[in-house]
């Protein structure tokens, strides 16, 4: 080929028009260097899609959904925190009371400190209602102790001085009952059985006290587990005494040990005519009518 020919090939004037308009396109998508022999093609950039209405409507929702879960989580946060403000509350309380209790238990949360002035205010009067209740508890308590010590030191002393007057030989039937009582009350029955035997044999006052005295024996009698003893010093104590309801109480309960509802039922009733609003005779009273007539008697 003639040098001129091949100069203007080199320089693009010559060859096909096709050739020359396919070589700009083709290099558009070709880098690299002829010398270092490398051809390196260049990504294409990607075009996404343009989103739908149905797409942007669904991200709108999901953003709601977003904004309410934040507001729930504050909201719970708020409760949490007045919760806990509460139990700090109560196990101030507790600790003033029980500082060993306190010691034990673990540490509170830490209070939130828009809610400490709260917390403060409520404190001082939970500790003083406490303490005036547990105040009253003990001043109660110490009350009946003190009153039990006092009436056993009575007791005491009497029945030492109506001993020292029996050993004596100068005990009426009078001291022989009043010792038979009070021996009954420090539950002694059977040295209290003793001496209102005594004072049965030797009474010689009023027939209407005496019956007091058959009472308090038949009731040592059924204490001791004599119920057969104890209806018949009850029987003479209603027989000297008809209005005597104690008495009459007595002799239901002693022939309800023996299960003699019927005679029961009829000792409840003759209490219950000298006193309508006897609450023991009348309790006791349906008992064994119901007893009665269960078991067809």
């Amino acid at each position: 080929m003639p040098r001129a020919a091949r100069g203007a090939i080199l320089a693009g004037g010559g060859g096909s028009s096709s050739s020359a308009a396919r070589r700009p396109a083709l290099a558009r998508g070709i880098t690299g260097s002829r010398r270092s022999g490398v051809v390196r093609v260049a990504p294409r950039p990607s075009r996404l899609p343009a989103p739908t209405a149905a797409e942007m409507q669904q991200q709108k929702q999901q953003k709601q959904q977003q904004k309410q879960q934040q507001q729930q989580r504050r909201t719970g946060a708020s409760t949490a925190a007045a919760a806990a403000a509460a139990l700090v509350a109560a196990t101030t309380a507790a600790a003033a009371l029980s500082p060993g209790a306190a010691l034990a238990a673990p540490a509170p949360p830490p209070l939130n400190p828009a809610l400490a002035p709260l917390a403060e205010g409520l404190e001082a009067p939970i500790q003083l209602i406490y303490l005036l209740s547990l105040l009253g508890f003990l001043g109660f308590g110490a009350y009946l102790v003190v009153r039990q010590v006092l009436i056993r030191r009575e007791l005491d002393e009497a029945a030492k001085s109506l001993g020292e007057r029996i050993r004596t030989g100068e005990a009426s039937c009078e001291d022989y009952f009043e010792l038979g009582v009070i021996l009954t009350r420090k539950k002694l029955y059977t040295q209290a059985a003793k001496n209102l035997e005594r004072a049965r044999r030797s009474w010689d006052g009023d027939e209407g006290e005496l019956a007091q005295v058959h009472n308090a024996l038949g009731f040592c009698y059924a204490a001791t587990g004599r119920a057969a003893q104890a209806a018949a010093e009850y029987e003479r104590a209603v027989a000297l005494q008809p209005g005597y309801v104690t008495a009459w109480n007595n002799l239901g309960d002693a022939y309800e040990a023996e299960r003699r509802w019927r005679d029961a039922l009829r000792a409840y009733e003759a209490a219950l005519e000298y006193a309508p609003d006897n609450r023991v005779a009348r309790q006791r009273m349906d008992f064994v009518r119901a007893r009665v007539s269960n078991q067809g008697l």
